[in-house]
């Protein structure tokens, strides 16, 4: 950490952005199916579902992890 606030906040900022993207990308590769055809061209509300709720479970361990 610095002395600077706003920088801090700059870094963990871009720093969560981060391991949140390597996360979720690791978590779509581990899908069973094929995510972008279920969910953009057969309408599939199932799926859409399934990776919402893993960006989201990324999104909080990351959170947690920061605060």
């Amino acid at each position: 950490m610095t002395e600077y606030p706003l920088f801090n906040a700059v870094l963990f900022a871009l720093l969560g952005l981060a391991v949140f993207a390597a996360g979720a990308a690791l978590a779509v590769r581990l899908l069973p199916f094929d995510w972008r055809k279920q969910i953009v061209d057969e309408h599939n509300v199932a799926a859409a579902l399934v990776i919402a709720a893993a960006l989201l479970g990324v999104a909080w361990i990351v959170a947690a992890t920061m605060h």
